[in-house]
């Protein structure tokens, strides 16, 4: 392995590493796809600002002229915003022919946790995880999100996965895969925009100590793969559930229709269900995002003192 070929760090994050502080990882796909700009970058540098205000250094990881980078400067966020969907949307599969090419790219939940191991940043949070989307019975459409919590050793914090997902055939998959998921005092799977999905999580945790104790004793123990944190939204910012969840539904009718698929279903889903919406999605999105950096850095600052 030659990770010094390609991995860069920035002076900070590694700084923090190498003193044993609290660090989180943040992704790079929601400054790209997920918002326009200039609200994407004004939400990612936000992002930023809340984990320093809750003690943790923050780590935005993206990939920069082919180098996959751990603490991309202010000025790669706003690169990243206004090139937007321009951007290649990063997963695993990407991540070697991007570096291969010197190419950027903007990381998904799997590349992002990916990078972050390799640059040995233990926690991660997002807005919501991929998972196993409608009709994967046929299709087969399964977010590689999945596959990387049973393989990579990170903690995720998000509000559980979208809601544009089959969340009951997620669960399935996780618990399939050996994936611990804690509800963050809930004992009732978020749904992104909503606090409600009908399934449970598998342990509910109080404090911010009792999932840092827990990933800890997984690492302690020698046991592979991470951990999803599922931290509800916050009742003010939550929709409601028939509303967005019939909102979705005519989202994806209209993806059906126009036969899109693969990685593009996401961003087309969000950017339709943010329109029926009339922007109320989009800043539940926020919102939601915003909570789970807190509650990451949090938990960061524990896992530093176990």
């Amino acid at each position: 392995m030659n990770l010094e070929k390609y991995l860069v760090i920035s002076e900070e994050v590694r700084a923090a590493l190498e003193a044993g502080e609290p660090v989180v990882a943040l992704e790079s796909t929601i400054i790209s796809h997920g918002m326009p700009y200039p609200k994407n970058v004004q939400t990612a540098l936000e992002v930023e600002k809340i984990v320093r205000q809750n003690g943790a250094v923050p780590a935005t990881i993206a990939i920069i002229e082919g180098k996959p980078t751990v603490g991309i400067t202010p000025e790669q966020i706003d690169y990243l915003g206004k090139k937007g969907l321009n951007v290649t949307k990063a997963s695993r599969r990407d991540i070697p022919v991007l570096a291969a090419r010197g190419e950027d790219g903007a990381t998904t939940v799997a590349a992002t946790m990916i990078i972050a191991a390799m640059a040995g940043v233990k926690v991660f949070a997002t807005g919501g995880i991929g998972g196993v989307h409608r009709g994967a019975e046929t299709t087969m459409d399964i977010s590689a999100d999945l596959e990387e919590l049973a393989s990579t050793e990170v903690m995720v914090v998000c509000a559980g996965a979208k809601s544009i997902l089959d969340i009951g055939l997620t669960m399935e998959y996780l618990e399939t895969k050996g994936v611990s998921v804690l509800g963050y005092q809930t004992e009732e799977l978020p749904a992104f925009y909503t606090t409600k999905s009908g399934f449970k999580v598998d342990y509910r945790m109080d404090t911010p100590e009792q999932i840092a104790a827990a990933f800890a004793a997984k690492h302690d123990l020698g046991m592979k793969g991470g951990m999803l944190v599922a931290n509800p939204i916050p009742a003010q910012y939550a929709m409601d559930y028939d509303y967005i969840s019939k909102n979705i539904e005519d989202a994806v009718q209209e993806a059906n229709r126009l036969g899109i698929t693969g990685k593009e279903t996401t961003p087309f889903l969000l950017d339709k269900i943010q329109k029926l919406t009339a922007g109320k999605s989009l800043e539940a999105n926020i919102q939601l995002v915003y909570n789970n950096v807190k509650l990451g850095a949090q938990i960061a600052c524990a896992l530093c003192e176990k």
